[in-house]
């Protein structure tokens, strides 16, 4: 997922919508459930859900969200052509059917993609969910004035490129055809195996065109999913959903409560608090972007029903030191390596909260299977760096008395590229005769600033999440050299133009068999990694709290956060 505005939401959203690496979840035992809530741990239908959060939920339009997966709260409203399994762990990892029969069935080459619908499919008013439904919904997100989704289509679709959407543009786009009202085909400019991923996005929600009110619909959506919006204040502040009475049930959501009821603004202290006291309401309530601290996870393991109630997830999220090889000393690549040899990684793990929070990383890939997650470091320092070999490539590039370099990081208390990681990268380089200067900015100055290529610098620190579960859309943006872009926010940060890679992401993509693709990336992240244009440092661990009559908790490795549309509050 995008790394600037878009992704730090992400983070914390890591199911607001989103999001947000290694490892299989884990979540409290059902055992635990029972014990928290006085006894029965079987859900049942029925109560109200709370959300309390600290972002709202805004531009709730499925044209402008950019989620994985369909993300959380609005996976209750959206229903899309494929959504997630939910299921603990490396299960959850998988693509799976929702509103579609299967997922997709490919042309050889894999450029063109078609769907069934299932029979049977309504909105919240009753009225039959069609193809064509989904034609428009995903035509409706080109529109400029509902810009904010993932981005893909416009690159993937055949013609796509300059479309501006359904209310600029009449005739639609041919790419996508509905031969029928269950039948709907989409041709790509070229191959893409990923297809069923990306059909996860809420851009393939169904918006029926005749109660389309543009820049307005987000105030009430009409729902394909088990709840629709009855309230919708602040934008997205505080959303009230109930029961769609004509949802034909799914494979995938529960909807075991009556309502939910979304509650954002919070101060992440507070909802800690409320969840911790689960008073009154607070009992059913559970936050899909506030994680646990350092301090607050101090306190929740030294009490044990308090750590009964906490869930543990992995996303596909890496934090690393990027650096810019057209920035002196930074373009000799023995000074990479020697920073890289140099990084200790337990005294940046501490810095990141702890070994509950934060698991070091020495592959660009998370460590998870669906990812193709291939184990290597091509510069073995072991955890605590290795400064001695570190001042041995500076010598041999001419450094001998070691050197001065400036680090670039935010000053947001981010635990990731704050300054907390800064320092701990400022000690440990000082043992290999590094000097480092801090440059912190403030968060939106910082995120312009790397995301220029006028104006990145050659050491910094950068995080990237994954749009879903597969090496694609975590290595592409970033090594892929045709997306670098020169006039915007660019993401390849080491601004690699590697033929042999773009190449090889070319034939991956080719791949309709997703665990043969996975394998590829993998190796394809080794071969990339042996380059020293980022040396990754640590996946974080997402640590939440859920209220003491909260049950079924899943959470898996695709959102690595608890997934509502399974709990049960009765």
């Amino acid at each position: 997922m995008r790394q600037s505005s878009v992704i730090a939401r992400r983070v914390a959203a890591a199911s607001v919508s989103l999001v947000v690496a290694a490892g299989a979840a884990a979540c409290g035992p059902k055992d635990n459930d029972a014990k928290a809530s006085g006894g029965d741990a079987t859900p049942h239908k029925g109560g109200t859900l709370t959300v309390l959060n600290a972002q709202a939920q805004q531009d709730f339009d499925p044209a402008r969200l950019y989620t994985s997966g369909g993300g959380n709260v609005p996976s209750l409203v959206f229903r899309t052509l494929t959504t997630r399994h939910r299921e603990n762990g490396a299960a959850g990892a998988k693509v799976v059917p929702d509103l579609a029969t299967d997922t997709g069935r490919p042309s050889k080459d894999a450029t063109v993609w078609t769907y069934t619908l299932k029979p049977g499919l309504k909105y919240e008013d009753g009225t039959p969910i069609t193809s064509a439904d989904i034609k428009y919904g995903i035509e409706r997100s080109f529109a400029p004035e509902l810009s904010g989704g993932a981005p893909y289509l416009r690159d993937w679709l055949a013609g796509a490129a300059g479309y501006q959407g359904p209310y600029k543009d009449k005739k639609g786009l041919a790419s996508i055809g509905t031969p029928d009202a269950r039948t709907i085909v989409f041709h790509l400019n070229k191959p893409e195996g990923e297809f069923p991923y990306l059909a996860t996005q809420t851009q393939f929600t169904p918006v029926p065109k005749a109660k389309d009110t543009g820049t307005k619909y987000e105030e009430h959506p009409v729902s394909s999913g088990p709840y629709k919006v009855v309230k919708n204040e602040n934008d997205g502040e505080h959303l009230v959903l109930a029961r769609n009475p004509h949802w034909s049930g799914d494979d995938e959501r529960k909807a075991y409560p009556d309502t939910v009821d979304v509650r954002s603004g919070l101060d992440s202290s507070v909802i800690n608090q409320r969840l911790s006291a689960s008073q009154g309401a607070d009992a059913a309530a559970v936050t899909t972007d506030t994680n646990l601290g350092p301090a607050e996870l101090a306190k929740v393991t030294g009490d044990k029903r308090l750590a009964a109630r906490v869930g543990t997830g992995r996303f596909g999220y890496t934090n690393y030191i990027a650096f810019n090889p057209k920035v002196k000393p930074f373009d000799d690549p023995k000074v990479r390596q020697a920073i890289a040899y140099a990084v200790d990684r337990s005294s940046v793990v501490n810095a990141a909260g702890g070994s509950a929070l934060a698991e070091p990383a020495t592959t660009f890939l998370p460590d998870q299977k669906s990812f193709g997650y291939t184990p290597y470091d091509p510069f073995p320092a072991g955890a605590g760096g290795d400064p001695a070999k570190a001042r041995e490539l500076l010598k041999e590039a001419g450094h001998k008395n070691g050197l001065t370099v400036t680090l670039t990081h935010s000053n947001s208390k981010d635990f990731e590229t704050s300054p907390e990681i800064a320092t701990a990268l400022q000690d440990a380089l000082k043992k290999a005769g590094v000097t480092v200067k801090l440059q912190g900015l403030e968060d939106n100055d910082y995120r312009d600033k790397i995301h220029s290529v006028k104006t990145e610098p050659g050491f910094f620190l950068a995080h990237w999440g994954a749009d879903w579960p597969s090496g694609g859309p975590f290595l592409a943006p970033i090594f892929d050299g045709r997306q670098i872009v020169q006039d915007g926010a660019n993401f390849n940060t080491g601004l690699l133009k590697d033929k042999s890679v773009d190449d090889e992401i070319d034939a991956i993509n080719k791949l309709t068999d997703l665990k043969a693709a996975a394998v590829r990336w993998g190796a394809l992240d080794k071969k990339i990694g042996e380059q020293a244009l980022t040396v990754p440092l640590f996946h974080p661990v997402y640590k939440r709290l859920y209220g003491s009559d909260v049950k079924n908790i899943v959470i898996s490795d695709w959102t690595g956060v608890l997934d509502i549309s399974q709990v049960a509050v009765k």
